[in-house]
C-alpha cells in the first residue's frame, strides 16, 4: 500500500495532502484556539524591596497562567534606574505607586501634580505617560505610602503620635532613608517644606528595607522611612507617625506597561487583579516576606490561588 501511494502522480498527491491538512485544522490561524496562539513575552521589573517583587510576581504569574512568557528582573534598583529601563524597552512593565511615579515624572514640570485623589492622580499619570509609549492601567485600592517611624520607646518618651510632633526634637535627630531621600520631594525636602523639620544628620540606608528597620531598632537613626504597609511595624514595635499635614498623596498600587505589549486580555486580567488587591493583603504578605522569610514568588502564587486567578 505504501509503495502504491508512493507512485501517485504529483498533482493527486498535492490534493490529497491538502485535504488531510484541511481536515486536521492545518495552518488556518483563524480556526486555532486562543490558547495555541503565540503570546507576548513580557519582562517584569521590580524595585529593590520585597513588596515590589511580590507585586511583580502577582501580575506576572497571572500572565503566565494565560500562556505568556514572563521574565523577571527583581531588585533592579530605584525608580531612577527602573523608569529609564522601561522607556528604553529594556523592561516592559513594573508595578508602581501612582503619586510617587507622577511626582518623579513631574520633576521637569511636564506632568500634573499628584493629589490625595487616586483617580485624579492616575489620570494625570496616564496622560503624562501617553506620549512616552507607556500605558497606565487601573489602580488598586491597595496603598503603600512613604511613612516615617520611630521606636515605641522614642514615641512614648517624647509623646510622638504625628509628624508635626517632631518639631522640638528634629534638630537633634538622625533621619534614615534611601540614598535618594535628600532630593525626593516627599522625603527629606518635604519634611522641611511642609513640616519645617531640619534633622541634625541624614543616614543613607535603603528604601524601607532591612537596613532602615535594623538601624531604627538599633538606635543608629532616630526616625526612618518605613512603608505604611510594612508588616514589620507591629512585629518590631515601631510607631508610624501620622502624616497630619498631608504631605503624602495617593500612592495606590498601579501596573504600567509599554503600549506595544498591551492587549485586551492583559488589560482585563490586570484590572481584575487590581480590583481585588487590598492594603490588608500587602501588610500580610509583607509580614510573611519580612518576618517569616517566605519567598515573594510563593506569596504571589498563594494570593493568585486564593483570589481565583490560578488553580
Amino acid at each position: 500500500m505504501r509503495k502504491h501511494r508512493g507512485r501517485l502522480a504529483l498533482p493527486v498527491l498535492v490534493v490529497a495532502l491538502a485535504l488531510v491538512t484541511a481536515a486536521c485544522g492545518g495552518n488556518d490561524n483563524k480556526s486555532s484556539s486562543p490558547t495555541t496562539q503565540a503570546k507576548e513575552s513580557i519582562t517584569m521589573a521590580a524595585f529593590n524591596f520585597p513588596e515590589s517583587a511580590i507585586l511583580a510576581n502577582i501580575y506576572g504569574k497571572a500572565l503566565q497562567t494565560k500562556g505568556y512568557r514572563v521574565t523577571y528582573k527583581p531588585n533592579l534598583g530605584t525608580r531612577e534606574v527602573v523608569e529609564p529601563a522601561l522607556l528604553k524597552g529594556e523592561v516592559d512593565s513594573y508595578v508602581t505607586y501612582a503619586a510617587t511615579e507622577l511626582t518623579f515624572l513631574n520633576i521637569s514640570g511636564e506632568a500634573g501634580q499628584a493629589t490625595p485623589d487616586v483617580q485624579q492622580t492616575v489620570t494625570r499619570l496616564r496622560d503624562a505617560y501617553a506620549s512616552k509609549g507607556v500605558t497606565v492601567l487601573d489602580a488598586s485600592s491597595a496603598i503603600d505610602a512613604n511613612a516615617f517611624a520611630v521606636t515605641k520607646a522614642t514615641a512614648d518618651k517624647d509623646k510622638l503620635t504625628k509628624t508635626s510632633d517632631l518639631a522640638p526634637y528634629a534638630s537633634q535627630m538622625t533621619l534614615g532613608g534611601p540614598p535618594e531621600c535628600p532630593t525626593r520631594p516627599f522625603c527629606q525636602p518635604g519634611r522641611e517644606k511642609v513640616y519645617g523639620l531640619k534633622f541634625k544628620t541624614f543616614k543613607a540606608l535603603d528604601a524601607g528595607g532591612a537596613l532602615s528597620k535594623n538601624a531604627l531598632a538599633n538606635g543608629d537613626v532616630d526616625v526612618a522611612l518605613i512603608f505604611s504597609s510594612d508588616g514589620a511595624v507591629q512585629a518590631r514595635n515601631f510607631v508610624i507617625l501620622e502624616d497630619d499635614k498631608h504631605l503624602q498623596n495617593a500612592d495606590n498600587v498601579v501596573p504600567i506597561l509599554r503600549m506595544p505589549k498591551l492587549n485586551n486580555e492583559i488589560k482585563d486580567l490586570w484590572n481584575s487583579i487590581s480590583a481585588k488587591l487590598t492594603t490588608t493583603d500587602l501588610v500580610q504578605m509583607n509580614k510573611k516576606a519580612d518576618i517569616d522569610k517566605q519567598d515573594p514568588d510563593a506569596l504571589a502564587a498563594d494570593w493568585l490561588r486564593t483570589h481565583g486567578f490560578s488553580s
